[in-house]
């Protein structure tokens, strides 16, 4: 039996990416996990090796700094890992008022969210093509269907992975590799917290990370273009569409105001 190329899943350490983690091992996957909290990781490592007997690597890099996705190249290549899977799971958030956001910031969620997830696609997708087998996974969000005044820049950037996952999807068709966009609406993970969203209208629907995870890992396995989880997120993906822009714009603006003064 031909040995299973590795899955590489970015943002591992917790959230989605650990669930995600524990769904490829169960499947018996070797699994390199990539995040930057070192020690988190040989935790999960150990973990999932030990319940699943998988091979699983780390890597431990912060992917919103220039070239991260480069030197995770390079080192999957000094140890001939071959990744059959990407999951680019990795991505933050910043709540508030754009003109009073920090800049630094700012760079670096998009280089996380759009630049980090394309490079490593770009970088990894040639050799999956060539083997006329692969699958990738972009984490995006329900945020990506429509504009969300006091986070901007965080639903633009979901915005983009979402028409790039699709475009890709498009521009495979008949390689043997497949590319699937998450769209999940609020899930229970630390990113409220690291976001400043604790407190916004819009975590009455929030999910559980597991079974959020799950749903995004059915769909890829089976190929799908877009999976979105849950009725009342497939409902809102829906409405956008058809919803005046006006009319959009003030009921996103309602959900992700919370506490915050405009």
């Amino acid at each position: 039996m031909q040995a299973r190329e590795y899955v590489l899943i970015t943002g591992a350490s917790e959230g989605l990416g650990r669930e995600f983690a524990k769904l490829f091992a169960a499947d018996r996957f070797p699994i390199v996990l990539v995040a930057r909290n070192h020690s988190r990781l040989a935790e999960i490592a150990r973990e999932l090796s030990s319940l699943h007997g998988v091979d699983v690597r780390i890597i431990a890099k912060d992917l919103s700094r220039p070239g991260a996705a480069q030197e995770i190249k390079e080192e999957l290549d000094g140890q001939a890992i071959a990744v059959g899977t990407l999951v680019n799971n990795a991505g933050c958030g910043i709540h508030g008022p754009f003109d009073r956001s920090d800049w630094k910031a700012t760079e670096a969620m998009l280089s996380l969210n759009i630049m980090a997830l394309t490079h490593l696609t770009r970088l990894l997708l040639p050799g999956m093509i060539a083997k006329a087998s692969g699958k990738v996974l972009n984490v995006a969000s329900t945020a990506a269907f429509q504009p969300g005044p006091f986070m901007a820049c965080y639903f633009a950037s979901k915005a983009y992975v979402l028409s790039f996952t699709e475009a890709l999807s498009g521009e495979l068709s008949g390689t043997g590799v497949t590319a699937t966009v998450f769209c999940p609406g609020p899930v229970k993970t630390q990113f409220q917290k690291r976001s400043g969203t604790e407190h916004i209208r819009e975590n009455a629907f929030a999910m559980e990370a597991g079974p959020a995870a799950r749903m995004a890992y059915r769909g890829m396995m089976k190929g799908k273009r877009i999976v979105i989880p849950g009725f009342f997120n497939k409902l809102l993906a829906f409405l956008v569409r058809i919803t005046p822009r006006g009319l959009v714009l003030k009921v996103t603006r309602f959900l992700e105001k919370g506490k915050t003064p405009s």
